[in-house]
């Protein structure tokens, strides 16, 4: 800021999107309190492995100073990627660069996501430890855990007011929310809300796979590994540090179809039979994901905010990552996220009002959120194409 004054700064929500933004005002000497509602940060899993982009996550690493930390938790070894059919074929294998095109016929397949795999552009980095590296580059006391945000509000001075679930308040010039899908940051803002988008994940993993998995293990090599679709359901199962492999059974279904297909996630024995008869036609080498899994099962219906999603000029607020341009999976999610944080602390630094910052924030922000939204649209189309 060009300011004498600094402002007052508050972001919600403490994942890599709001992380890496708290990290870089404090490189701008801009102070920042980075509320999470979660107790300490290892209360719940942090989701699975992320690949990192040269043009957006790995811009943020670099301009948030944090290369060295980086570099002992990048997995460039698993940037790999299997295609197998449904019978256990193996289609494509990216350790043979030159069969890069042996997928040409199918649309389901991304050729520039297999080429940027193949080049090495875009190394794993498993979220809960992307969340340490960024917590640990922050001062003691920026994040301020236990702290559920209820709503904000715009005071009478034009600061907005926070109001926490256990009666806190606080005031602040400027509110970025980051807090994902179900922002409360975002109703001040906009009226939309997250619709179904028409697939749900069933996650489930194996640990210690080399040892104790070791077909499977090879099988889903050092990457992903993903079967091509088939009556809109597929299996895709992705390495993860520490010698884990989380699995995802995708499917086109209705909302909430647990609830009258019988499928129920706290009862391992009952899941595991439901997905094994759900995908009784396929080749038993890729059956022994279900039935050699852990314990842990979880229901993951994905949802998205309209394409082109924006709002009017609002002083004092903003958001950010899936708060702002919410998208099914399309390995763009966090990059988007931390790529906003870049370039909303950027313009902070650089302008001479927090108006001006957030304009030209937001103009550049709502551009790119369009283009990625109509890709990742475009992306879920291709993964599971809808069979009717």
């Amino acid at each position: 800021m060009t300011t004498n004054t600094l402002p007052r700064i508050a972001i919600i929500g403490a994942g890599p999107g709001g992380l890496t933004l708290a990290r870089l005002l404090q490189m701008h000497t801009i102070p920042t309190t980075v509320f999470e509602k979660e107790n300490h940060p290892n209360e719940r899993p942090q989701g699975g492995t992320l690949d990192l982009h040269t043009g957006s996550g790995l811009l943020a690493v670099h301009l948030a100073g944090l290369d060295a930390q980086f570099a002992p938790i990048a997995r460039y070894e698993d940037q790999g990627m299997h295609v197998l059919s449904k019978e256990g074929q193996v289609l494509y294998t990216s350790e043979q660069e030159n069969e890069v095109e042996v997928l040409g016929d199918h649309p389901e397949v991304d050729q520039a996501e297999l080429r940027a795999m193949v080049r090495g552009e875009r190394p794993e980095v498993d979220r809960a430890e992307l969340r340490a590296m960024l917590l640990d580059s922050l001062a003691p006391g920026v994040v301020r855990w236990g702290h559920p945000l209820r709503s904000v509000r715009q005071a009478h001075d034009g600061s907005h007011e926070l109001v926490f679930e256990h009666g806190q308040t606080e005031h602040f010039d400027l509110v970025v929310g980051a807090d994902g899908a179900w922002s409360r940051v975002r109703p001040l803002l906009s009226n939309a809300t997250p619709t179904y988008a028409g697939v749900t994940f069933i996650e489930f993993g194996l640990d210690d796979v080399d040892q104790l998995h070791p077909t499977l293990a090879r099988l889903v090599g050092h990457g992903s590994m993903g079967v091509l679709p088939e009556n809109n359901k597929r299996l895709v199962a992705q390495r993860n540090a520490h010698a884990h492999i989380r699995v995802y059974a995708a499917m086109r279904i209705p909302e909430k179809w647990e609830t009258t297909n019988g499928f129920d996630a706290s009862n391992p024995q009952k899941a595991r039979a439901w997905l094994l008869n759900y995908f009784s036609d396929w080749d038993q080498s890729l059956l022994a994901l279900i039935q050699e899994s852990n314990d842990l099962f979880a229901v993951r219906p994905l949802y998205s905010l309209p394409i082109g999603h924006r709002w009017q000029f609002h002083a004092g607020a903003t958001l950010l990552g899936d708060a702002a341009h919410l998208t099914p999976p399309s390995g763009e999610g966090v990059n988007l996220a931390m790529l906003d944080a870049v370039d909303l602390a950027t313009a902070i630094g650089e302008c001479s009002t927090l108006e001006e910052a957030v304009r030209r924030y937001e103009a550049t922000m709502f551009a790119r959120a369009a283009i990625a939204g109509r890709v990742a649209e475009e992306g879920m189309e291709r993964f599971l194409p809808l069979v009717h």
